[in-house]
């Protein structure tokens, strides 16, 4: 059953299947060698049942969305288990231009009270400021103006449930939803939850050296923190939104993650436009271009290096998921040695072996809202 949590891959697997056809043609005795011959999983017979469930209208008319007034939640998800949810779509019509701050996105695994995702739906798809703008990467993406998509893999064992909160002043006139997830006869022993956290800093708090004194950080203890949790797990990855609260490049931030001990980083990077995998302030502006590849990227830069500009990134680990035995914490600084106060606004994207942990308060939805922060 390890495959329904590879979905992912697929294409990947086929290029490998159609690579293992080619080298079988032109290696003789290959046709008497099938134990050599890989179908692509899409060829195979699966054993789950494929569902959506969605905003669609019951009567069979057109009003295929929700209204969600102020203050009210919506429960847009249930299921019981076992199952997983292989994509979710939203898109979203209101009159509030925070909605994307406003409306808080949950999610609870196996009948929990506690959420395993607790996070402002923008920032959850990776506009953590607040902002539309159309970009593509391998498990998040915003298509055609206004379509949020996800494709992490999410299993449940017992049940699923996912709710949208609206925390704005004004109704939500149309929300529209579908989720598409599968029912399995069983999940395998090593399946982790899903679990996704926001987090803030507006701003950050600067650190101030003497003229003539380099400023230096090995502990990391006032780096920016991402996620910190304690479990079984390994981390995907993180999006992070910045405004910038004066002049100059933003970046130069260390990454630095601590694995299984608390004390020191296991993980220290060369700085925050490398651990997004560019590179010199992302280009010189006014040169600076938003890019957005499978793995990361950086598709929001405007007016870069300036004070009020605004930065969204994401970086994926898929490539080597960052596992723990016991103890996670993923942070960064914020300028070099953390000598900048810009306003930092992230989602940590993670798995691990407990179905919920105990996040920190969300802030309050006027602290949400990016505003310029001069000091």
């Amino acid at each position: 059953m390890d495959r329904l949590l590879r979905r992912r891959f697929l294409g990947h697997l086929a290029v490998l299947g159609a690579a293992g056809v080619a080298a079988g043609a032109e290696m003789p005795g290959a046709a008497s060698s099938p134990a050599n011959f890989q179908l692509p999983e899409y060829a195979l017979a699966q054993d789950y049942r494929s569902l959506k469930q969605s905003s669609n209208d019951p009567t069979g008319g057109n009003g295929d969305s929700w209204p969600i007034p102020a203050g009210e939640t919506r429960e847009v998800f249930r299921s019981d288990g076992p199952g997983v949810i292989t994509h979710i779509w939203f898109t979203i019509a209101a009159n509030s231009r925070h909605h994307l701050k406003e409306l808080v996105l949950r999610m609870y695994w196996d009948g929990h009270s506690k959420p395993s995702v607790e996070t402002p739906i923008g920032d959850f798809f990776g506009l953590n400021l607040g902002l539309y703008n159309i970009y593509q990467s391998a498990f998040l993406n915003c298509s055609s103006a206004q379509a949020l998509n996800c494709y992490f893999a999410m299993p449940f064992r017992k049940s699923a449930r996912i709710t949208v909160t609206n925390q704005g002043a004004e109704e939500v006139g149309d929300f529209y939803s579908n989720i598409d997830y599968q029912l399995v006869p069983a999940l395998p022993e090593r399946t982790l939850y899903f679990h996704a956290q926001y987090r803030q800093a507006a701003p950050n708090l600067a650190e101030v050296y003497p003229a003539g004194q380099r400023g230096l950080n090995t502990d990391g203890k006032k780096n920016y923190v991402f996620v910190e949790t304690r479990g079984r797990g390994h981390l995907m990855g993180v999006t992070l939104g910045v405004l910038q609260n004066k002049d100059r490049w933003m970046g130069e931030g260390d990454d630095m993650i601590f694995i299984d001990d608390e004390s020191k980083p296991a993980i220290v990077g060369t700085g925050s436009e490398d651990y997004f995998n560019g590179a010199w302030d992302f280009g010189v502006p006014p040169v600076a271009n938003p890019f957005a590849h499978l793995y990361n990227g950086a598709h929001l830069i405007y007016a870069g290096e300036q004070a009020g500009g605004r930065y969204c990134m994401y970086r994926w680990h898929a490539d080597n998921p960052v596992t723990f035995r016991t103890y996670l914490k993923h942070t960064m600084e914020h300028g070099h040695a953390n000598n900048r106060a810009d306003c930092f606004y992230s989602v940590a994207y993670w798995y691990q072996t407990e179905p919920y942990t105990d996040f920190p308060a969300l802030a309050p939805v006027a602290e949400r809202i990016p505003a310029l922060k001069l000091g």
